[in-house]
């Protein structure tokens, strides 16, 4: 399981965090005497209002880096293509994300270290945000009432999952729902945005006039190494869960989650690889999950190029023109319809046949492990 490995990390990443003068060990701070009653992470420095939150203080609990000792990408600079291929290999991870016409990649090489790109995507403000300890990816709007918030890490964790603050307000915000749980802003959400990983390699087929966030962020880290050496071994516990992980599935079974509408529908990886077309329901509407193999983990080896294919998944609305399509895999490892025939690839473009270049809607989704689905959704469904 190599789990000394993760907490040799955590420390590492605590003391550079002290070296650069962030947060603090004192339990003192906050506005006023009283508020934060029950918090067991440090106050000190923070100009939050504890005395509005919509969970638990007592669920908090401190990850080791202080305030921003992991430090988010506030300056990101994107390159080429051409120039991303001198430092990311063909089955690399990157996390995808298109608006109006311009696609970008974010490499999970770098956000393994940072968590947090505040960024501006054809003209949005967006967040940019990875959790590596429930393999999260979460990307959003970054504004609220007209006001553009930045974002940091509070080195803090709720359930395991990332806890950001904004530098607006000092309210904090869990990752896995883009809510803000404590301070000004309490109760707000954010609005997500469609994303998701692909290898490098495919994002350069799909979207060769991108361009990927480059390894210039303000805050140069070993990128391309792993600070959380097997960590994705399934069957190992999370950290800092702070309840007994559900064990419907392994702890650390990837999962695609379809998360729109009533009904949490879940799709094992180990369903996927051996089915890796599964048409479904989430709540009225019908979804379908596409898998796909060829992208490594960045949790498992020491180096990302030398760990493993995990492979990576999608959801997206059936529906299209007014029908709902069925889909299948073929021989070959492509896709295709049943009432038209067209082919489709992993980012719901429908490749050749009656449909060709049409594309499905995505549906709000995510990759990540299965502890972390079932304690934010304990009640989701698994579809095995």
């Amino acid at each position: 399981m190599r789990q000394p490995a993760l907490a040799v990390s955590l420390l590492l990443a605590a003391a550079l965090g002290a070296a650069s003068g962030c947060g603090g060990n004192d339990a003192g701070g906050g506005r006023e005497p009283g508020a934060g009653a029950g918090l067991e992470v440090s106050r000190a420095g923070w100009e939050t209002d504890f005395s509005k939150h919509s969970v638990p203080l007592s669920e908090f609990r401190s990850g080791g880096p202080p305030r921003d000792g992991i430090p988010p990408i506030d300056d990101p600079k994107p390159v080429s293509i051409a120039a991303a291929d001198e430092f990311l290999g063909e089955a690399e991870p990157v996390l995808v994300v298109e608006e109006r016409g311009e696609a970008r990649a974010y490499p999970l090489q770098i956000l393994v270290w940072h968590e947090i790109v505040n960024d501006e995507l054809a003209g949005r403000p967006i967040g940019v945000t990875y959790c590596p300890l429930c393999n999260s990816s979460i990307v959003f709007d970054r504004r609220v009432e007209g006001r553009e918030l930045t974002f940091g890490t509070t080195g803090n964790l709720r359930k395991s999952d990332l806890v950001m603050w904004d530098r607006q307000t000092e309210s904090w915000w869990q990752q896995f729902s883009a809510e803000a749980i404590v301070g000004e802003l309490t109760g707000t959400r954010l609005e997500p945005l469609a994303s998701q990983t692909l290898s490098f390699g495919d994002f350069k087929r799909r979207f060769p006039g991108g361009d990927v966030l480059s390894r210039d962020t303000g805050n140069p880290r070993d990128y391309g190494s792993n600070p959380y050496e097997g960590y994705d071994d399934p069957g190992s516990e999370p950290f800092l869960l702070d309840s007994e992980a559900d064990r419907s599935l392994p702890p650390k079974e990837r999962v695609a989650a379809a998360l729109a509408g009533e009904d949490t529908v879940v799709v094992p990886f180990t369903r996927l690889r051996e089915e890796p077309v599964v048409n479904e329901r989430s709540g009225e509407d019908p979804v379908v999950f596409l898998y796909q193999d060829g992208v490594k983990s960045v949790l498992d080896a020491p180096a990302v190029e030398d760990s493993r294919d995990v492979g990576t998944a999608a959801v997206f609305a059936r529906r299209l023109g007014g029908r709902t399509l069925t889909f299948e895999a073929t021989p070959d490892g492509g896709v295709t319809d049943r009432e038209t025939g067209s082919s489709w690839d992993i980012t719901g473009r429908a490749t050749a046949g009656p449909l060709a270049d049409q594309r499905l809607r995505p549906v709000r989704s995510d990759v990540q492990f299965w502890f972390a689905l079932a304690a934010f959704v304990p009640d989701a469904r698994i579809a095995r």
